[in-house]
């Protein structure tokens, strides 16, 4: 059973809990999502298809991460969801915070790594990755207009473009 915080509309916590996949969450009632976008030298996004198997979204290419456990601060919970679905660890040092988008339900905290992971070697959580792979911009514009990529937005998207060019010219 896993528990999520309950944040209100300013994100701060509200002292209660929600469980996964049975509770629903008022109007005015959030819970917090990260998303982790590496990126290499050359500003490639390494993306994940999600398996098959989930219930949400099976078998679509989408961002790395997932929901906050309760008691876990954004960068924990990204620390941890990179690690565990790519198997890429991190540091306070290496992970670095974009934004925060809030959606119907949800705040999403977008974090970004720079890494030199190459596909072969990451372990991947069968449960939740059924691959990984580096895409440029492009591509990704490509994957996102014939929906192999889940689109998460003009404002979401913006942030990552914006990413792309900090890193290509870092």
């Amino acid at each position: 059973m896993e528990l999520w915080d309950i944040l209100n509309a300013k994100g701060e916590p509200m002292g209660r809990t929600a469980v996964r996949g049975s509770s629903t969450l008022r109007s005015g009632e959030y819970h917090l999502v990260v998303h982790i976008w590496p990126v290499n030298e050359y500003g490639s996004l390494l993306i994940q298809k999600r398996s098959k198997t989930k219930r949400l979204m099976p078998g679509i290419w989408a961002a790395t991460g997932g929901a906050a456990i309760s008691g876990e601060s954004s960068f924990t919970a990204a620390a941890r969801e990179l690690y565990e679905e790519l198997g890429i660890p991190s540091s306070e040092e290496s992970l670095r915070f974009v934004t925060r988008i809030k959606r119907r339900n949800s705040f999403v905290d977008v974090w970004t790594i720079k890494t030199k992971a190459k596909v072969p070697e990451l372990k991947l959580q069968k449960s939740e990755v059924a691959e990984a792979k580096w895409v440029n911009k492009a591509t990704l514009l490509n994957m996102i207009q014939n929906g192999e990529y889940h689109n998460y937005g003009k404002e979401y998207f913006e942030h990552i473009w914006q990413l792309v060019e900090k890193t290509k010219n870092s």
